[in-house]
C-alpha cells in the first residue's frame, strides 16, 4: 500500500433548514486515498456527493454542520482545527476543491491573474507579482493553456476555457488531495476530452497527490479513476476497483446504477437497461433499516427493521446488504 493522502472515519455532517430540522446528509462515511490514486463517487442528484465534497475540506458555513468523525490529510486531522486555520493552512495547500458549475465561479470583474495572486497571497502574503505570474505563466502552459489567458476576464473565455482556468487556479499551489465535482458537466465532448485529459497531465507531474472524482457519468468515472464508490441517502453502499464496480457490482443500487446507463464496453453493451423504480428517502428522517429498502425489489422483512452494517469481502471492496456475496449472486442467476 501506497502512502495514505487521505483517511476519512465515519464522517457525519448535516444541514439544518430555517425551520431548524435536520437532514443528515452523510452517515458514518469512511474511505482511504493513496497518493498516486484516484477515487470516482457515484450516485443519482441527492445522494449526498456534493455534500461528501464540501464536508471532506473540513470548512463548514452555515447551513452545514460538521457531527463527527476525523478528516486527515497527509497524517494531519484537520476535524478538530478552527474554521480560520482550516482556510489558511488546509485549503489550497492541503486540499483543493473545483465545484459544481465552475464555469460560473470565475469573478467577471477581476482579471485572472487578479484571481490567481488572490489564492496565493491567502497563503503566502509577501509573494511578489512577478513570482505570481512567472508561476502562473508555466503552470498555465504546463496545462495547454496559453499565457495570454492571465490578462483575459471571464466573459473573453470560452466554456471550456473557463473550465480549465478553473482547474488551473484551484491546483496552483499543488494540493496532496483534489476534490472535481461534476467537473466535466455541461462541456462539450472536446472539451470533456481536454479537461480530463487536464487532470491526468496533473496527477502524472505529481501537482496533485490525489483525486475524488465526483460525477453522474459512470463510463467516465470508468475510464478516470482507479476505484469507485456508490453512495445513496447519505452512505457508501459499495465499494470496489472501476473494473469491479462496473462488470460486477454486487449491491442491488449499484447494480441497478450501473445497469441504467449505455456503456459501449464488451459484455454489457448489449445488455438490457435497468429501471430504478420510486425515490430515495427523506433524510429529515432516514428509515431505521436499509435506506434502499422500499425501493429494492429484493427487499425481505428484515431489511426495514435493522441497521445494515458495512460487509467486506475479497480484496478492500464493500457493501452495505443484508444478504450474502453467495445470496446475491443466486438471486442474480435466477434473473
Amino acid at each position: 500500500m501506497g502512502k495514505i493522502m487521505l483517511e476519512v472515519n465515519n464522517l457525519s455532517t448535516k444541514y439544518i433548514t430555517r425551520q431548524r430540522e435536520d437532514v443528515y446528509a452523510v452517515n458514518n462515511v469512511s474511505l482511504k486515498i493513496e497518493e498516486g490514486k484516484s477515487l470516482g463517487i457515484a450516485g443519482e442528484s441527492g445522494c449526498g456527493k456534493s455534500t461528501l465534497a464540501l464536508s471532506l475540506m473540513g470548512y463548514y458555513f452555515s447551513p452545514l454542520h460538521y457531527i463527527d468523525g476525523d478528516i486527515i490529510i497527509d497524517g494531519k486531522n484537520i476535524s478538530s482545527m478552527k474554521p480560520d486555520e482550516v482556510r489558511k493552512q488546509i485549503l489550497g495547500n492541503e486540499i483543493a476543491y473545483i465545484p459544481q458549475a465552475a464555469m460560473n465561479a470565475l469573478n467577471p470583474t477581476q482579471k485572472v491573474i487578479s484571481l490567481i495572486e488572490d489564492v496565493i497571497r491567502a497563503h503566502k502574503p509577501k509573494t511578489s507579482k512577478k513570482d505570481i505570474y512567472d508561476l502562473a505563466k508555466e503552470r498555465f502552459e504546463l496545462l495547454g493553456l496559453p499565457a495570454e489567458v492571465l490578462q483575459k476576464h471571464a466573459v473573453e473565455l470560452s466554456g471550456g476555457m473557463k473550465q480549465r482556468t478553473v482547474i488551473a487556479i484551484s491546483t496552483i499551489l499543488s494540493p496532496k488531495v483534489l476534490i472535481a465535482d461534476e467537473p466535466s458537466s455541461a462541456l462539450d465532448v472536446t472539451s470533456q476530452k481536454m479537461v480530463i485529459k487536464m487532470l491526468r497531465n496533473l496527477m502524472e507531474k505529481g501537482l496533485i497527490k490525489s483525486m475524488i472524482f465526483i460525477t453522474h457519468e459512470l463510463p467516465l468515472l470508468y475510464n478516470v479513476t482507479n476505484d469507485i464508490m456508490v453512495m445513496y441517502a447519505g452512505q457508501i453502499i459499495e465499494k470496489g476497483t472501476a473494473k469491479e464496480m462496473v462488470f460486477d457490482a454486487m449491491h442491488p443500487y449499484s447494480k441497478g446504477l450501473m445497469g441504467s446507463i449505455i456503456v459501449p464496453e464488451a459484455g454489457i453493451k448489449n445488455s438490457k437497461l435497468t429501471v430504478i423504480s420510486g425515490t430515495p428517502p427523506n433524510l429529515k428522517h432516514p428509515p431505521e433499516g436499509c435506506r434502499f429498502a422500499e425501493r429494492c425489489k429484493y427487499v425481505k422483512p428484515e431489511c426495514r427493521l435493522q441497521e445494515v452494517s458495512e460487509r467486506e469481502f475479497s480484496h478492500d471492496r464493500m457493501y452495505r446488504c443484508i444478504y450474502s456475496i453467495k445470496e446475491l449472486k443466486e438471486v442474480y442467476a435466477n434473473e
